[in-house]
């Protein structure tokens, strides 16, 4: 294991103890020997299987056979999740082989950031995930289930699936993903036709044309953004099948993953002998896991927030300083886009998660003791599953990687270190995805340019305002203020701006795009500006160094100056109601901060 890793892994096991062994005394508490329904009264147990049919009944009904939760993310709009509907009936027919029984405990909702990029909908997006986890909670809380199924692909979903089963970690969980749509319009010319758009070039019909030729079918969009990390994550988590993130949806490959994606949960049941709930399954070295693995791939920036809120629901602190002391170490192994041309769909084509975990492992960079759901040791993540004669089978993954573009050997890597990095500076701390940076854009010293949205940025480049170099300052956009919406349409005006040969950076305390990393963005700036930070005092003119070697975002004022101004008013009232912003207003007053996960919820035993 390489110094740097053990020595992080071993400050959060540190810093955690506290949180986790209240959490771990939580689990036992809740662990039943046997099936969980048998403390169900009799007119409980009734009510539990009054629409089963008579088979399952008697099975329900004798509290010795297992019963598994089915919780989905469903819904017929969001492409990613369309394939999810047949699930259940996979899964169910599976238990019957097995000799169990499923129910589905219920449904949470789902939301693309796709659809409400730039609109009133997106202030939603980050406080779902946390909706998503109290979600997951009710469908469990009828404790007739002795394992679960998680099925979810995109950005808050998976985050707040996972937050939720391990607010029930005393039961054993498996996560099914959908798949990804096969390839369309590429991601580069997609790009490249947003900022003609930007640029008065193309019209709306064109652009149609290019986005639908893209999003075009069933299945995860196929660049790598939040969603594909996602299922980056649960795979070196343990959470998926080994190999399994990355198969086309509504394939047979597909199906047949599901069913023994049910056969491994239902092995994981007190029931079978092989007990192993989630809760004890994902430690401190399966959460370092997951920082790795989105360092060695230039995952999305989100996770950022992601991983220390989904830890902290199992008792795990975890912050930037661990990002950043593990992305020195780490080496960015993969090119995709928008760090690349190639999409989900080619990096599974060569070899995908599999050869990832096997050059990690190769170096030592990564925990291989980890608990998963195929048992103890992440080696067994080095296969690829194939379907032969009907047969699941897997076959260990080669170095299919060599000189092909797409995944590098560890030996050869991209860079020699992670693709986020973590900006300190007098300003705050922020996030920066430095995986798609050019060399040339790792570095500015520009003035300030200050806007209160992105509308207000965008309106500027339409008028011909910004054609020069500048820091776009864009605040008020943090979770408090308007619950932190990714600033989607900050990016073909600034890449735009970019091409045309302006040094520009972005400093925001708001979210950017999963598939951000073009333009040098300083993103999740924390305190935010509605805390006082020091982002709400930047005045348009000011000096603003960003360096990501350096990893420092600076204020260039001096700090008398800065401590006697005050705080920028926020116009937020406008993003108070509409689109039911008004349902979230306690969420805003009560959310953590970026680094804290901008989460409602508190460490296990810590004050409420």
């Amino acid at each position: 294991m390489h110094k740097q890793i053990q020595t992080v892994t071993d400050a959060i096991i540190e810093r955690s103890k506290p949180y986790r062994e209240i959490y771990l005394q939580r689990i036992d508490a809740a662990q039943q020997t046997g099936v969980n329904r048998q403390v169900l009264g009799c007119s409980n147990l009734a009510h539990g299987f009054a629409a089963c049919p008579a088979s399952e009944k008697a099975l329900l009904a004798d509290t010795k056979a297992a019963n598994i939760a089915i919780v989905s993310a469903y819904n017929d709009m969001l492409s990613a999740h369309q394939p999810l509907a047949v699930y259940p009936a996979i899964i169910k027919d599976e238990c019957q082989q097995q000799g169990v029984t499923a129910q589905f405990a219920g449904g949470v909702p789902a939301m693309c950031d796709g659809v409400t990029q730039s609109q009133p909908g997106m202030e939603l997006s980050l406080f779902s995930r946390d909706v998503i986890a109290q979600a997951t909670a009710i469908a469990l809380s009828h404790n007739m289930f002795d394992g679960a199924l998680y099925l979810g692909v995109c950005d808050k979903i998976v985050p707040g699936l996972l937050m939720g089963a391990l607010s029930f970690g005393h039961l054993p969980a498996a996560f099914i993903p959908a798949g990804p749509m096969r390839s369309g319009v590429s991601n580069s010319e997609k790009a490249q036709v947003r900022q003609a758009f930007a640029q008065g070039k193309v019209d709306e019909k064109e652009l149609l044309r290019v986005e639908a030729g893209s999003y075009h079918s069933p299945g995860t969009c196929t660049f790598y953004g939040t969603a594909n990390s996602n299922q980056m994550l649960m795979e070196i988590m343990g959470l998926h099948l080994p190999g399994s993130s990355f198969v086309n949806a509504n394939t047979p490959l597909r199906d047949a993953l599901t069913r023994y994606a049910t056969q491994q949960v239902i092995k994981l049941t007190d029931t079978q002998g092989e007990y192993l709930p989630i809760g004890k399954m994902l430690d401190e070295k399966s959460f370092v896991n997951a920082i790795i693995g989105l360092l060695a791939t230039g995952g999305s920036s989100n996770h950022t927030l992601h991983i220390i809120a989904m830890a902290r629901v199992a008792g795990i602190v975890i912050n930037w300083s661990d990002f950043h002391a593990l992305s020195r170490c780490i080496p960015l192994l993969t090119r995709l886009y928008p760090n690349g041309s190639a999409d989900v769909n080619h990096f599974h084509q060569q070899g995908g998660m599999p050869v990832v975990i096997k050059a990690l492992l190769s170096e030592g960079l990564l925990h291989e003791n980890v608990q998963t759901i195929m048992g103890k040791g992440l080696k067994k993540y080095c296969h690829l599953p194939q379907l032969i004669d009907d047969e699941l089978v897997w076959y260990e993954a080669t170095d299919l990687a060599k000189d092909n573009g797409v995944i590098s050997p560890a030996s050869k890597p991209f860079d020699t270190q992670g693709g986020l990095n973590i900006l300190d500076g007098n300003i705050g701390r922020s996030v920066i995805k430095s995986s798609a940076l050019k060399p040339e854009h790792r570095r500015i010293e520009a003035e300030a340019r200050v806007f209160d949205s992105q509308e207000a940025l965008q309106q500027a480049y339409q008028e011909g305002e910004l054609n020069r170099d500048f820091v776009a300052v864009v605040r008020f956009q943090g979770p408090k203020a308007n619950g932190m919406p990714e600033l989607h349409g900050l990016l073909p005006a600034m890449g735009s701006l970019q091409d045309a040969g302006y040094q520009v950076a972005i400093i925001t305390d708001g979210r950017m795009s999963g598939a951000s990393g073009k333009v040098a963005s300083a993103i999740h700036m924390t305190p935010e500006a509605l805390a006082e930070g020091v982002i709400g005092k930047i005045q348009n003119g000011d000096m603003i160094r960003l360096d990501v070697d350096e990893g420092r975002v600076e204020l260039l004022v001096a700090d008398e100056i800065i401590a006697q101004r005050e705080t920028a008013e926020s116009h937020l009232s406008a993003n108070e109601f509409g689109m039911g912003r008004e349902l979230f207003a306690p969420m805003r007053r009560s959310v953590s901060s970026a680094e804290d996960g901008a989460t409602i919820f508190t460490l296990p035993g810590a004050a409420l």
